[in-house]
């Protein structure tokens, strides 16, 4: 499994039949996940080697400048990436990156957890809150459609946080899609600073995390796809839904829909991007 614990972009998520166009030119890229580009193409930001910028007790930040045309992408893409843990139990992943050409940057985190610990089990159980009154449906190859659709009375609703497995199994035809969910959660966020995106509650052990952004949306994925025949931490094989993403980011696909939030990078102007995974008990 590539995106086990990656950095994944320049562009996280999906970009529909792996082209966009900027100021009237069309960019391919390569379609690596049935007819689409996911997380950056062949060689996204998790197939490289970054060099370490800093680093100290707490702090490590890394750098790499995604050069122009790699995968087919516009622009030297210079980005540094700061992870912190921090004396509140969190760990921060802050992202800043520049461009000499205008392209488009969706950068995000794409750690897995089991918070009863690794291969102890299904997810099915733990308690999801996400702090989001839609979502972006998408198509049968997990495209968005470009519609915005409240959760209202259906089983992406997790504004009271309750387990995963509850409504799972419905017949819903985003979840066909998703085969579960594997879906982009639209935030209800403040207009400035960090917001609160999800929360994740495991009763057994009592270990809770708490999942804050300056992004307007989330991707949380229940381990779908995983089959057992891949290797997760110390060795552990990744079962079906055993593990989930809770993935902060701009909406996939938004180069090809005008209704989204841009995500287009211009020369002269920085993108960041700010996530934390805090942990505690209760």
């Amino acid at each position: 499994e590539r995106f086990l614990g990656a950095v994944v972009g320049p562009y996280a998520n999906r970009i529909a039949n792996g082209t966009y166009t900027i100021d009237g030119v069309a960019y391919e890229f390569p379609k690596n996940n049935n007819g689409q580009t996911l997380h950056g193409g062949l060689k996204g930001l998790d197939m490289v080697v970054w060099d370490v910028f800093a680093a100290d007790d707490s702090t490590l930040v890394l750098t790499y400048t995604h050069p122009d045309g790699q995968d087919g992408k516009p622009g030297n893409l210079e980005i540094f990436m700061t992870y912190t843990l921090t004396s509140d139990n969190e760990f921060k992943v802050d992202y800043m990156a520049q461009t000499d050409k205008a392209t488009h940057v969706n950068i995000s985190h794409h750690s897995f957890f089991n918070l009863k610990g690794e291969g102890n089990g299904t997810i099915n159980d733990h308690e999801l809150y996400i702090n989001a009154s839609a979502t972006t449906p998408v198509n049968r190859v997990l495209i968005p459609s470009g519609e915005i659709a409240s959760v209202d009375g259906t089983p992406f609703d997790f504004r009271k946080a309750h387990a995963i497995g509850d409504m799972i199994e419905q017949e819903n035809e985003q979840l066909a899609f998703g085969l579960g969910y594997d879906h982009n959660w639209v935030l209800d966020t403040a207009k400035d600073g960090l917001t609160l995106a999800a929360s994740l509650y495991e009763p057994t052990s009592g270990r809770f995390m708490e999942v804050l952004t300056d992004q307007p949306a989330i991707q949380f994925y229940c381990g779908n796809f995983f089959d057992g025949k891949s290797e997760g931490k110390y060795g552990k094989a990744l079962k079906y839904r055993e593990s989930v993403a809770l993935e902060t980011q701009k909406y996939p696909d938004s180069p090809n829909h005008d209704n989204f939030p841009s995500t287009i990078l211009r020369p002269g102007e920085t993108y960041t991007h700010v996530c934390i995974y805090r942990f505690t008990v209760k």
